[in-house]
């Protein structure tokens, strides 16, 4: 797959580009996950060389299957492209009206509004490609106040809390940014 999108610069970063994660995105998929905080907050893990490998090849089946679309987030730098976060559209099925964002950013890049950026990237690509796409959900776990800000940041408003499911250990909030109105 050959999709690219792409989130603009800031003041105070550079372009991102998102795209379908590659086989060299190993080494610094395995960095990314070594960061406690990215541990606690995902349920898959990354510490082996055979997970990223299945890690990423379970990226590349889920885009052939239509349903679930996770693309790397690079920026430029000194030494070129360096992968800096995680965006992934989920749960798209024909004719239903709602999907869901999930997203993870790389610690070396937090702080920076690299996440609302791709987020907001990732949002507009969906509603723009998939027709009958009326909602967007971004889900986290109540005591993530970063993913909080986050999905404010990104035009997400709170709907709702919603009770702990497995994985799942604690409640969560479930935010909804709304297709514009030309794209329903």
């Amino acid at each position: 797959m050959h999709l690219t999108l792409r989130a603009a610069a800031t003041s105070s970063a550079p372009p991102l580009v998102l795209r379908p994660w590659r086989d060299d995105d190993l080494d610094d998929l395995r960095e990314a996950y070594r960061d406690p905080v990215l541990q606690r907050w995902t349920s898959w893990p990354v510490s082996t060389p055979e997970q990223g490998r299945q890690w990423l090849d379970q990226a590349r089946h889920d885009w052939a299957s239509g349903h679930r679309f996770t693309f790397a987030v690079c920026e430029n730098g000194v030494d070129g492209p360096r992968l800096v976060a995680n965006v992934v559209l989920k749960k798209v099925t024909p004719g239903r009206p709602v999907a869901e964002v999930g997203y993870w950013t790389a610690a070396w890049a937090r702080g920076r509004g690299v996440a609302p950026r791709a987020i907001t990237a990732l949002s507009g690509w969906a509603f723009d490609e998939f027709t009958g796409l009326n909602r967007l959900d971004l889900l986290h776990q109540v005591d993530n106040v970063a993913s909080c800000r986050v999905a404010q940041k990104s035009g997400y408003l709170l709907q709702e809390v919603v009770p702990a499911y497995p994985p799942y250990p604690r409640d969560g909030h479930r935010h909804a940014l709304a297709a514009p109105a030309t794209a329903r």
